[in-house]
């Protein structure tokens, strides 16, 4: 086919409106797509990200300018996202996503369609279906299978572990919901292998094929790498970037920098575990909270550091960070 491809990525978060590495890919990937010269349009629920941040983000969209994006609000507020985490089915949000998909696609390329639309919206549209799992949601409510936010699931327990998150449980999934709804994916593109043996693990058959993320040319990067505001240069210094939850592990971390003096910790990214974080920190002048950067910082913190420390307590598709860390030539230390 020598025609430029109509592609239509869905997705919960999109950048500004997101957390963390998922969302930062299908950025990534949509623009490269239009790079090439394909079209591509995002559908992405601005509602779920302020339901969760409880505020704007701090910029607007970076985008290729033939990147439509469609950031879906509606009158109902965080009630829509709420809705779909408890039926599985996009309620109030329905039809503004038919009338996207109605101006016809090649491809729909699904990715974190949690808050988005639930399983339902696989149902959705006449394309080449396409679905990328970057966390372990289809088989896990609380999408990261770490029981009770404490330990790897092993043995799951899902319902008094989603009210341990303080989530309400969610009864679709005993239901043919959402295996009724995967039979209309084509492919499951699985980040790592440890992701299709994860899946296959839980009992899902799906038509998995491994597909690695990939980074966009970082010598045609619009942003230059510069150092963030403030950045305190001295020892050499070891790199955190992500979101800061406990899950993440950071927690471990922290102490011993408190105890090694010799070199400085800065920490990259937001989260509702900031907080704890802090106080653990609190008095430690080589660790710093750098906040959310932007890309061109972010390049320039990989080159320098001595390593990038992924001390995650859950189970990790295959993080983003570490394949940037690589690409600077940056050695990875995981947990």
């Amino acid at each position: 086919m020598n025609r430029p491809l109509r592609f239509c990525m869905i997705t919960t978060f999109y950048p500004p409106y997101h957390f963390g590495g998922d969302a930062i890919f299908v950025q990534a990937l949509a623009n490269e797509l239009v790079f090439r010269g394909h079209h591509v349009e995002v559908i992405h629920c601005r509602d779920a990200y302020r339901l969760l941040a409880r505020h704007e983000p701090p910029n607007g969209y970076e985008d290729h300018p033939n990147v439509i994006v469609h950031g879906l609000e509606s009158r109902f507020g965080w009630l829509s996202p709420m809705a779909t985490q408890q039926t599985g089915r996009p309620l109030f949000k329905g039809k503004a996503i038919e009338q996207v998909l109605s101006r016809g696609f090649d491809v729909i390329h699904y990715h974190n369609i949690s808050l988005v639309g639930g399983p339902q919206i696989l149902t959705i549209g006449d394309a080449i279906k396409l679905y990328t799992p970057h966390e372990f949601w289809l088989t896990c409510p609380t999408h990261v299978l770490l029981r009770r936010n404490r330990e790897p699931c092993t043995q799951p327990r899902c319902v008094a572990c989603t009210l341990s998150y303080g989530r309400p449980p969610q009864w679709w999934r005993y239901s043919d919901l959402l295996p009724s709804s995967l039979r209309h994916v084509d492919r499951f593109l699985a980040p790592s292998r440890f992701s299709m043996e994860m899946h296959r693990a839980h009992g899902l058959e799906l038509p998995l094929v491994h597909l690695p993320y990939f980074l966009p040319n970082m010598d045609s990067s619009r942003e230059v790498a510069s150092p963030p505001p403030g950045l305190a240069a001295g020892s050499p210094y070891f790199l955190f970037v992500g979101r800061l939850e406990r899950l993440k592990g950071l927690q471990t971390v922290i102490p011993v920098f408190r105890n090694y003096p010799k070199a400085q910790l800065f920490i990259a990214g937001k989260g509702d575990y900031e907080g704890p974080l802090r106080a653990l920190a609190a008095g430690a002048d080589n660790i710093h909270f750098l906040g959310h950067l932007r890309r061109g910082e972010l390049r320039f913190l990989y080159t320098g550091a001595v390593g990038l420390i992924v001390p995650s307590m859950c189970y990790e598709m295959s993080p983003f960070v570490v394949i940037e860390a690589f690409a600077h030539g940056t050695p990875v230390i995981v947990r």
